[in-house]
């Protein structure tokens, strides 16, 4: 996380058990308020394999004392979605039901479960088709400064900017060679689609999706989603992740975002924000 520390004070915890880590908290700090972690979409407590439900309760619970002990009044936690978990473990949420926690934003992702997908409709299949016929290929690129190029001009329609720069990309993209991909469709050199991928355990993850008019008018997009997804379960890949299609704290859904990931197969999953208030 460390590539925009200039963004976010943090205030990752570290928790032990008899000398033993058993639990880790990227958080940062956001005035009287600790935050698991700003910089993150989600992330709640990481916990030992071995950790069970009791240790876990207690987890939470010494993570209120230490945050109230140090000013904090309110626990901001971004409960980390199940298809992320190794073994799937939601302790954590039992807990936070346990000491009062409550919702306070819920946004609405999309997955597809690739050994169980959902077939695709008529009208990805004839996009997909049609890039096929104007023989379009799906590589990979390192050119991050292109990508975002692209990402930029499909943003601004939205009043939105990107989140991560050119050189950030490049960076994250060092640390973790096996796990972040960008790949792209090109027509004679010039940049129709790109998606950036971020790989983890048995899920495979779209972080940014674009295309421009030329793009879509070939079906460029259509063509390099279905591609990744093949290759994800070419992969021995157990999810194929989306993202969100939720904004405003999650209480506008964008509904051709969300009709877009739908068309391929995919189906809600809900990522929860609970907060804990500590002088209650």
């Amino acid at each position: 996380m460390e590539y925009h520390s200039d963004r976010f004070i943090d205030a990752s915890l570290m928790i032990y058990e008899e000398e033993v880590l058993v639990a880790v908290l990227p958080a940062s700090r956001n005035e009287d308020v600790l935050v698991s972690h700003g910089g993150l979409t989600y992330g709640g407590l990481i916990l030992s394999q071995k950790v069970k439900a009791e240790t876990v309760l207690e987890s939470v619970e010494t993570m209120m004392l230490f945050a109230k002990s140090h000013g904090f009044n309110k626990i901001l936690y971004k409960a980390t979605p199940y298809i992320f978990s190794i073994h799937g473990a939601q302790e954590d949420l039992y807990s936070l039901f346990r000491v009062g926690a409550k919702i306070v934003r819920r946004d609405l992702s999309s997955i597809i479960f690739l050994d169980r997908r959902l077939k695709l409709s008529k009208g990805r299949k004839w996009l997909i088709a049609r890039a096929k016929k104007n023989n379009l290929v799906v590589t990979d690129s390192n050119d991050w400064s292109e990508f975002i190029g692209l990402l930029s001009g499909v943003l601004e329609k939205h009043g939105a900017t990107a989140v991560h720069t050119p050189q950030e990309l490049e960076l994250l993209s060092s640390y973790f060679p096996e796990n972040i991909s960008l790949r792209v469709v090109k027509s004679e050199g010039k940049l129709l689609a790109a998606t950036l991928l971020f790989k983890f355990g048995t899920v495979v993850h779209t972080q940014y999706l674009a295309t421009n008019s030329e793009g879509k008018e070939v079906g460029a997009l259509d063509y390099l989603i279905e591609t990744c997804i093949q290759e994800s379960v070419d992969g021995g890949f157990k999810y194929f992740s989306f993202g969100v299609s939720t904004e405003d704290g999650g209480k506008y859904i964008n509904s051709g975002l969300l009709a877009q990931k739908e068309s391929f197969g995919a189906r809600g999953m809900a990522i929860d924000f609970y907060e804990i208030k500590l002088n209650d």
